[in-house]
């Protein structure tokens, strides 16, 4: 019985490590130095309303130490709002938002992360990058997804991470190592679902140009193209900094 309880435990040992090495090819696929792009944003409310908003985003730095800024562009009510983000390895982003029109910045506290960012489906926490080592990991099966052979997979939060997600369910596609759709739960409950498209191999790594974010209470939705996208460009740390964001107006 000993024997049989010692095998089960390693085969559940090498099952999850076989898990977490699919998170981890998906992030080693998908490394870069630098990252710039343009994105047009499609607000859809619930009554099917759109408005449309425009950032940039631009990042330095490899997952769990890279440092982010993204800045709206479009509308004038919005334009030069901009959101610096710290990705860290061992816990959640450090996060600041600079105000144009007030002049001033804040921290984004940790209790706001689960809030919508300005008039998206996007939460604060969204926008994080996901590091392999903040979350563990369970294979839930393989489940196609829009024809594409996926494994399914639950991600829990480590302690270290504060999260608004309980758990989050990850579709990844085989053929490319790459995340198709993730659908974020509050114990039971589906919060928002994130769905990948338009897949195009940039620099050799396989990029989604097209964002889904479903916001599952307000049924209302935002859908972002990407346009301008570029890797591994000159980048300076100085400019990821709030300094660098007041100098920019």
């Amino acid at each position: 019985m000993n024997k049989l309880i010692t095998l089960l435990l390693v085969t559940t040992a090498l099952h999850a490590q076989d898990v977490r090495g699919i998170i981890e090819e998906v992030q080693r696929r998908s490394h870069t130095d630098s990252q710039r792009y343009e994105g047009t944003l499609q607000v859809i409310d619930n009554k099917e309303r759109v408005t449309t908003k425009r950032w940039t985003y631009q990042r330095i730095g490899s997952f769990g130490e890279s440092k982010a800024v993204l800045k709206f562009i479009e509308p004038a009510e919005v334009k030069g709002i901009a959101l610096l983000i710290f990705n860290q390895k061992d816990r959640s982003s450090d996060q600041w938002m600079w105000t144009p029109s007030l002049q001033r910045d804040r921290r984004i506290a940790m209790q706001d992360r689960s809030t919508r960012f300005f008039g998206t489906d996007f939460s604060f926490e969204d926008l994080e990058e996901r590091d392999v080592d903040q979350f563990d990991y369970k294979l839930l099966g393989e489940e196609p997804l829009n024809g594409q052979a996926c494994w399914k997979i639950e991600s829990r939060p480590r302690k270290t991470k504060s999260s608004q997600y309980t758990h989050s369910h990850v579709w990844v596609r085989k053929d490319i190592y790459a995340f198709v759709q993730i659908e974020g739960f509050k114990n039971q409950t589906l919060v928002r679902r994130i769905q990948y498209s338009n897949f195009e191999k940039i620099k050799n790594i396989w990029t989604a140009k097209k964002f889904e974010v479903l916001d599952a209470a307000r049924k209302s939705r935002t859908v972002m193209q990407l346009e301008k996208l570029e890797y591994n460009i000159p980048t300076k740390q100085e400019d990821f900094t709030l300094q660098s964001l007041r100098r920019s107006e």
